[in-house]
């Protein structure tokens, strides 16, 4: 028997699969119910999905979450690969702990005080709230994740590589391009990935910086939900599941491909 494992450390982690799994499973299985209550079963049926797809007001917040969400997760990666480049290459300079410090604030700071600062600065500038704010708003707490990410693969980074090229006869700018970039592309990979998430589930700030006719999915759904749960909620978030089970594994495999073509 394997020293390492116990009954206890088993039913331990079984116990805590069911709780985070068994309330998907209940969701998806009764995204089905032909009945307009989600705690009884009335038989099998697929009409809530067909009723979702003529729900406007959701299929509105879906579009809005979707062009926020793409906006959010290319600026903030291209904002988050300079920083880390600055973080990780410049060295020391003149306001470099301002400058780290500003960085990774919103790593650190509650939703709620980022949402409400966000507010106050659209006022005083006199910015109607809409879906301009809301992509700001996403991009300025989603850029410090991209840094994150980025700088610690920057951190590792061989620059002899880049150097080589240079003595080549290449420009810095093109090692950068050439070299470093193809390099550190699966962390900005997943730099992206990770900011279009967080912007594709924010709710609290987008509630502080939206405005009449921007309303994003997660916002509607909170709001639909306190009316009471509808078989068309469950229908939504089964479709969301789907899709992020579908990316989960289509990564993967991607994963695998790639290990297996450098073991080549």
């Amino acid at each position: 028997m394997n020293p390492r494992f116990s009954w206890f450390n088993a039913t331990s982690v079984a116990l805590g699969f069911a709780f985070l799994y068994i309330p998907i499973l209940l969701l998806v299985i009764f995204s089905f119910n032909e009945s307009k209550l989600v705690t009884v079963w009335g038989g099998f049926s697929t009409k809530w999905y067909s009723a979702l797809l003529e729900n406007e007001a959701f299929l509105d917040a879906a579009w809005v979450t979707l062009r926020v969400a793409l906006i959010t997760a290319t600026v903030a990666t291209v904002l988050g690969t300079m920083a880390a480049l600055v973080l990780v290459r410049s060295g020391r300079f003149k306001g470099r702990t301002l400058f780290t410090g500003m960085v990774y604030a919103p790593l650190v700071m509650p939703e709620v005080i980022t949402g409400l600062s966000l507010l106050l600065l659209f006022i005083a500038i006199g910015m109607d709230r809409g879906i301009v704010t809301i992509t700001l708003a996403h991009i300025t707490f989603a850029m410090c994740f991209a840094t994150v990410v980025i700088s610690s693969r920057l951190v590792t980074f061989d620059r002899s590589l880049e150097e080589a090229a240079e003595d080549l006869g290449a420009s810095p700018l093109d090692a950068f391009f050439s070299v470093t970039l193809p390099i550190i592309a699966p962390a900005i990979v997943a730099a992206w990935l990770l900011t279009f998430t967080l912007s594709l589930d924010d709710l609290v700030i987008a509630s502080f910086t939206s405005g009449p006719g921007a309303t994003t999915l997660p916002m509607k759904i909170y709001s639909s939900v306190r009316l009471g749960v509808t078989p068309e909620i469950n229908a939504l978030s089964t479709i969301l599941i789907s899709v992020v089970a579908l990316g989960v594994i289509i990564a993967s495999l991607l994963g695998k491909r790639a290990d297996i073509n450098r073991e080549i």
